[in-house]
């Protein structure tokens, strides 16, 4: 047997690109770009000097940001966010996630959509994940706490070192 071969385009010509055949960007600034050729994530380090690019699907709330290599292609159909380098080995936060909510909103043109089958059980359900164990609303404002350090600090011990004298015989 041999190989068969389609003759039909794969895509139709003049028509939007579907989301299986684009990527999408979320750069820091708001901003939402599509990309229909292969991009390489260094090629938006390097637009973004300071920033570094993550795949939407591995951002979850309490576990570390997994930052794609420079070298990586993006991959077609999945989307993308640049996030600052300070948070590069940080936990991602709700507020984190609330800019990539918000970028999404924009992009939808804020239209609300509605799941079939949804109803208070699963909005009080996710009041009650908004709410901490102690039964205080969460609030998006910013707490200032310690910030533990990566690496282990190391300071040189400089004491002078007291030498013996020498015998000769």
């Amino acid at each position: 047997m041999g190989n068969y071969v389609s003759c039909t385009l794969s895509t139709q010509i003049g028509a939007k690109p579907s989301n299986s055949s684009t990527t999408t960007v979320v750069f820091p600034t708001g901003e939402v770009r599509r990309f229909q050729e292969p991009v390489k994530a260094a090629e938006l380090m390097f637009e973004m000097p300071n920033f570094f690019v993550v795949n939407s699907q591995s951002v979850h709330v309490g576990r570390r940001f997994s930052a794609l290599m420079a070298d990586e292609d993006l991959e077609m159909g999945n989307s993308y966010v640049l996030f600052p380098m300070k948070k590069v080995n940080s936990v991602v936060s709700v507020a984190d996630m609330g800019a990539l909510f918000l970028a999404a909103e924009r992009v939808s043109g804020g239209k609300k959509r509605r799941i079939v089958g949804g109803g208070k059980a699963e909005e009080s359900e996710a009041k009650l994940k908004l709410d901490n164990e102690e039964g205080e609303e969460f609030s998006p404002e910013p707490v200032m706490g310690h910030r533990r350090s990566m690496c282990r600090s190391r300071k040189p011990l400089l004491e002078t070192i007291v030498e013996e004298p020498m015998c000769s015989r």
